[in-house]
């Protein structure tokens, strides 16, 4: 009798380790993995932590993957070579920009554009705002430029013709045409990608999409064929930027959804994690080894964007998870700059060659200032990259770098070097709470990644945050986002219609052709699931503004929409964000987004639950710290055998395979029923 596959898998690869979370479904058992992440190739990794967990790959069910190879393609600017055909006297498009400058306050800093110069040609065509086609594309000169496109070693193309979102009939005249000469499936059109008004924000985003296709899609298939070899009949998904999954068709068509991919399945973990527990209201912390990715969650739910920036000149307008990331991991590097002053960041030493503990490099980072002040355990490394971390080399490297020049001893200039990168992540926390009208005080931090339970006490009371939650797992809760993540495809269409004017059964019809499209893709995607649910959204404005406001309709509601009913929830949600309302002016109807939800099965987090066990059984014993300059004797525990209710006051360092956690003394933890650590202040 042949046994079904049970396993399901999330795999997050960062910049320093890939981080593994194993669900069985048949018994209900869990297990992590973290493994060092590989450069050159991040399959290796992703194939090498499966193989560690113990799991034949004929057992996997599923294969839940979120991916840094779209981000560090832009990042890096190693995506293909690139190709645009657009309208006569738009070529220049994605160039101008928003004619916003790299440095506010001066003229200096240079962009060049993904695409160069001489790769995006033009051809006689037009569209009129309304959608009447003034000019029919002709498909003899589209494959002309096709052709000088190949010439010039074009990989891929982008399709962007003007005002394609109203009618996008020239769009898909071009596309034939082009299908008919083009060597590959890399083709790409804006009335797919961002059928939307706004033209720089839709030539970005098609061009970006088509700037990673051969780059993502041979990143797929070739980990999907190394899975197929491992033997592995699994079904590999794929997480979108917007917190959702999709199958590697999807992803390979749509690698510009991908952008944000792993940081946003940490963030879905966490909601899950937080609102189990009873903490509605939290900010994220996810600290791995090259950034510190930072998201607020009011009310249970996630904050999603309509477009962010990756990089200068580098806009994607998709649904995303609205997360802000800044250079600040464990392997950041520390060291003077020429103004005499410490400096933490952006620069990572990332897996290879590491921090200088790591044995390879000799430059200090945030994770050797850690094990100086003996916050990390030299003979518990995370992630088995090492047997031992070597103290001696970190020590070494900090009186180098940091020490001497400022005439500090080890221990001053290790937390030194704490301080400013603690003062980073402070302000990025303040960014996303503070600067949005948010108290920090209703907010909990959840610290997660392999190192944020070590900077979770000074965090919270730089902020003024309520409390810490650790989650069970901190150091692969974005793999855990992965196992618990739905399905989700986002549509958008624009409307541009004065709400007096607009046809609301043509608009309710919108909106049933596209859950309908919805419906059939996640049916062919082929994943299990537990119920589909449509989210729909309008933006909107009063005539004249320029910025919308995200008004939600009720999906139980959009069969009897009607002019009123769009009226009163617009003037809800404007009311919201502004706290009066305009009064006796029109009111603009932008543009239709809807969210077509598969409900995947949730992961109960019951199953966290520690097992009995007592306090003084989980002491493993105890260590000098150092904190404010002094040491201080500190505990030490094995944090997964902690007991329900346990009581820890600081100083104590709760150790696990995938992270360590400090508790300072002016905090006390108590572990939940789910097996989170709460940290509060002493009072």
């Amino acid at each position: 009798m042949t046994t079904k596959p049970s396993i399901v898998v999330g795999v997050d690869v960062g910049g320093t380790f890939t981080d593994l979370f194993f669900y069985d479904e048949a018994s209900g058992a869990l297990a992590t993995r973290k493994v060092p992440s590989t450069r050159g190739d991040q399959s290796i990794g992703f194939l090498d932590g499966i193989a560690a967990g113990g799991h034949p790959f004929a057992n996997l069910a599923a294969i839940v993957h979120g991916t840094t190879v779209g981000t560090n393609a832009l990042l890096e600017r190693k995506g293909a070579r690139t190709g645009i055909i657009t309208t006569s006297g738009f070529a220049d498009v994605l160039e101008m920009r928003r004619r916003d400058r790299r440095q506010t306050w001066g003229l200096w800093g240079e962009f060049i554009p993904v695409v160069p110069r001489d790769l995006r040609l033009e051809v006689a065509e037009r569209t009129l705002a309304d959608g009447t086609i003034r000019a029919a594309v002709d498909p003899d000169e589209v494959k002309r430029v096709a052709r000088m496109l190949r010439e010039r070693g074009a990989e891929s193309v982008a399709v962007v013709f003007i005002n394609s979102y109203a009618n996008a009939a020239n769009e898909r005249a071009a596309l034939a045409a082009l299908r008919e000469v083009w060597p590959n499936d890399y083709l790409t059109a804006s009335s797919e990608i961002l059928p939307e008004i706004r033209e720089f924000e839709r030539t970005s985003t098609t061009a970006l999409n088509a700037y990673l296709q051969p780059v993502v899609a041979s990143y797929f298939a070739a980990l999907d064929k190394r899975l197929r070899e491992r033997g592995s009949k699994g079904q590999l998904l794929i997480v979108q930027s917007n917190g959702g999954v999709m199958s590697v068709a999807t992803a390979t068509r749509l690698p510009v959804r991908t952008a944000l991919s792993g940081p946003a399945a940490g963030v879905i973990a966490a909601a899950h994690i937080a609102n189990t527990a009873g903490f509605p209201n939290i900010i994220t912390g996810d600290m791995g080894g090259t950034s510190f990715d930072v998201a607020l969650i009011a009310g249970g739910r996630s904050v999603l964007a309509a477009q962010t920036t990756i990089d200068f000149g580098l806009v994607v307008r998709t649904p995303m998870i609205e997360i802000t990331t800044i250079g600040a991991g464990g392997g950041s590097v520390a060291g003077i700059d020429r103004g005499g002053l410490l400096q933490v960041g952006p620069e990572s030493a990332g897996s290879d060659p590491g921090p200088a503990c790591y044995g390879k490099g000799d430059r200090p980072t945030v994770t050797d200032a850690n094990l100086v002040l003996g916050r990390i355990n030299a003979d518990r490394p995370i992630g088995g990259k090492l047997q031992r971390l070597d103290a001696a080399a970190a020590k070494a490297a900090i009186d180098a770098a940091v020490g001497r020049p400022l005439k500090l001893d080890t221990y001053a200039a290790a937390e030194a070097i704490l301080r400013i990168a603690n003062s980073h992540m402070a302000g990025a926390i303040r960014l996303v709470s503070i600067e949005r009208g948010h108290d920090p005080k209703r907010f909990s931090l959840m610290p997660f990644g392999g190192a944020g339970g070590l900077h979770a006490g000074s965090l919270i009371k730089a902020v003024g945050l309520a409390s810490a939650l650790v989650p069970r797992f901190p150091g692969v809760t974005s793999a855990l986002g992965c196992v618990i993540a739905d399905m989700r495809h986002d549509y958008v269409h624009t409307v541009n219609r004065a709400l007096d004017d607009l046809d609301v059964g043509a608009l309710g019809a919108s909106i049933a052709d596209v859950e309908r499209d919805g419906r059939v893709l996640l049916g062919d995607s082929g994943v299990a699931l537990e119920g589909i649910e449509t989210e729909i959204e309008l933006d909107m404005s009063y005539i004249g503004q320029t910025h919308t406001v995200a008004t939600s309709l009720p999906a139980d509601t959009v069969r009897n929409l009607t002019g009123l009913s769009i009226r009163q929830a617009f003037e809800a949600a404007y009311r919201r964000a502004f706290g009066r309302l305009l009064e006796g002016i029109a009111i603009r109807v932008l543009t239709l987004r809807v969210a077509v939800i598969g409900k995947r099965p949730k992961l109960d987090l019951a199953r966290l639950r520690p097992a009995g066990g007592s306090l003084a059984e989980a002491q493993t014993g105890e260590r000098q710290v150092w904190f404010e300059g002094q040491p201080h004797t500190t505990r030490i525990y094995d944090r997964l055998t902690l007991p329900v209710a346990a009581e820890i006051p600081g100083p104590a360092i709760l150790e696990q395979p995938d992270a360590t956690t400090w508790i300072d003394p002016e905090l006390v933890a108590q572990v939940d029923g789910f097996g989170n650590v709460i940290l509060r202040r002493k009072s």
